[in-house]
């Protein structure tokens, strides 16, 4: 007779239920995230790389100098 008064009082406690539904919901949100993640990742590293090979085409002119200023003309402007 104990064991059913206490499972009896065992499957009226929601306390658990709570905890479950926050566990269910905690899991998806961090699934939707490495959806999200892993469908931005090609194009993230696609943009990085042209970023990297537009930076190395550049060249970096030295102001330092007065005399090879003023012999550097060419800018490039940013479109």
């Amino acid at each position: 007779m104990k064991f059913f008064k206490l499972y009896k009082n065992f499957s009226r406690d929601e306390d658990g239920a709570v905890t479950v539904d926050w566990v269910v919901l905690t899991s998806a949100v961090v699934g939707l995230g490495i959806a999200v993640l892993t469908t931005v990742a090609g194009g993230t590293k696609t943009l990085g790389a042209k970023i990297s090979d537009d930076l190395s085409a550049r060249t970096v002119i030295d102001y330092s100098d007065d005399a090879t200023a003023s012999e550097e003309t060419d800018e490039t402007v940013i479109e």
